[in-house]
């Protein structure tokens, strides 16, 4: 199973939209897709439907009370989508696991033995803290959501010095496989300064496509849909599509065909 974690410590830059229509559209494309909610608010099983009474087993119960994955897996209304979701109870975690050893390889070891999905992908909180961490440790790659915007620079150099420790310390094989830019705004000037700085900086690690502020975007998760089945047509949508198609042609060549 190919792990992506969808990380970037900065809230309000579209992780959990970019985490919903990525896998989304994954799973349209015949991919066995996982999605695993490691953020308290939340709102990836919202967005995707999943409602509290569906939430028994959670996010929390696989990294405190090490439950099999399988047990915290539920179905969406995706075909071939799946989440584990998440709870208000995650965000007691990091205390909890504080004096656990191997605290940072909890989500890690989870996965370690789970066949059932060809393709996860991880939605972070916004912060660096102990749930991204173990994040960071279990997957294979990470996709970094960056919005075009005066402090965004700032903030993914910091991100690049964690994963840099983490690559170190915990898991020398992870890698980045894009930053894509989300909230771009063509009637802004700063908006194309921004990219334009990033990709100067970062070069083909920035995806070609980017994702434009839009409404419908926005308006999806209280339907408890993603945007891609909310409004498939919408600008936003068709980005996403786009962007799940760049993924896929930076997939190492055995993990191409799904």
């Amino acid at each position: 199973m190919l792990t992506i974690a969808i990380a970037n410590q900065k809230g309000g830059v579209g992780k959990t939209t970019t985490a919903i229509n990525m896998a989304t559209a994954m799973a349209a494309t015949g991919w066995r897709t996982l999605l695993i909610d490691l953020d308290p608010q939340g709102n990836a099983s919202t967005g995707l439907g999943v409602d509290a009474s569906s939430r028994e087993i959670s996010s929390y119960d696989l990294l405190v009370d090490e439950v099999p994955i399988a047990e915290a897996v539920v179905e969406t209304s995706i075909p071939g989508l799946d989440i584990v979701p998440a709870t208000v109870d995650l965000s007691g975690a990091e205390v909890e696991l504080v004096s656990v050893e191997e605290r940072t390889a909890r989500l890690r070891t989870a996965l370690s033995n789970h066949g059932g999905h060809e393709i996860c992908f991880i939605d972070c909180p916004p912060s660096l803290g102990l749930l991204t961490l173990n994040a960071l440790c279990a997957a294979d790659t990470l996709l970094v959501p960056l919005q075009c915007e005066f402090f965004a620079l700032e903030g993914l150099s910091q991100l690049l010095q964690t994963v840099e420790r983490v690559q170190q310390r915990f898991n020398p094989t992870l890698g980045i496989i894009g930053v894509a830019l989300t909230m771009f705004d063509r009637r802004n000037r700063l908006t194309d300064e921004v990219a334009e700085e990033v990709r100067d900086c970062l070069g083909n690690l920035v995806f070609e496509t980017v994702i434009p502020r839009n409404v419908r975007l926005s308006e999806a998760p209280s339907h408890g849909l993603p945007a891609l089945v909310y409004d498939h047509s919408c600008t936003g949508s068709r980005a996403y599509i786009a962007l799940a198609r760049e993924l896929i042609g930076r997939f190492p060549p055995e993990r191409e065909a799904a």
